[in-house]
């Protein structure tokens, strides 16, 4: 790929309201308006059975069927100025009924930089109590999977012949089996 010049404007040649198209000399990606961008989380919960993870799973449109995901939402969509951390508290209880007592940070990540330009802020979550039944919230319709992090290979085995897409984050439940 040619790197534009420095100072090869930004064009907005498309936008809606959570997405817009830019340019940028010949390159072409998507971009969130107003610099929202996502707070992810990877809500891990200790049982006497074990180490589980809470994973979301919802319909998404451009997939065209449901997705097993992390939970996650965007920063700021609903008030201006939000933290990513406030917005990570505040997905986590609504997608799946779960509060945490300790909180890490754990960095700013890109899933597709070739093609869009928002990150997120990943959050890992412990020591969890149930609050609520979780599912979201404006008609969301997000079931929540509580999973011991052994069967999670097997989980989405499982998920993926019944049709779901799964979400590149959930690779990192998976890292250490992928590398023989």
């Amino acid at each position: 790929m040619t790197r534009p010049a420095p100072d090869a404007p930004v064009e907005t040649p498309w936008q809606g309201r959570y997405i817009a198209v830019k340019t940028k000399g010949s390159w072409e990606y998507v971009s969130r308006p107003g610099g929202v961008h996502a707070a992810v989380i990877l809500p891990l919960d200790d049982g006497e059975d074990g180490r589980h993870v809470i994973l979301v799973e919802q319909y998404r449109v451009p997939l065209g069927k449901n997705c097993i995901e992390l939970p996650a939402g965007l920063v700021g969509d609903e008030m201006v100025g939000e933290a990513a951390f406030d917005a990570a508290r505040r997905e986590l209880e609504e997608e799946t009924g779960y509060i945490a007592n300790l909180w890490e940070d754990a960095g700013q990540y890109y899933s597709s930089p070739g093609m869009v330009s928002e990150g997120f802020s990943l959050f890992v979550a412990k020591y969890l109590t149930k609050v609520g039944d979780g599912g979201g919230v404006g008609g969301e319709d997000i079931m929540v999977h509580r999973v011991k992090l052994d069967d999670v290979p097997h989980f989405l085995s499982r998920k993926r012949a019944e049709g779901a897409g799964v979400d590149v984050r959930v690779l990192m439940l998976l890292g250490a089996g992928l590398i023989g």
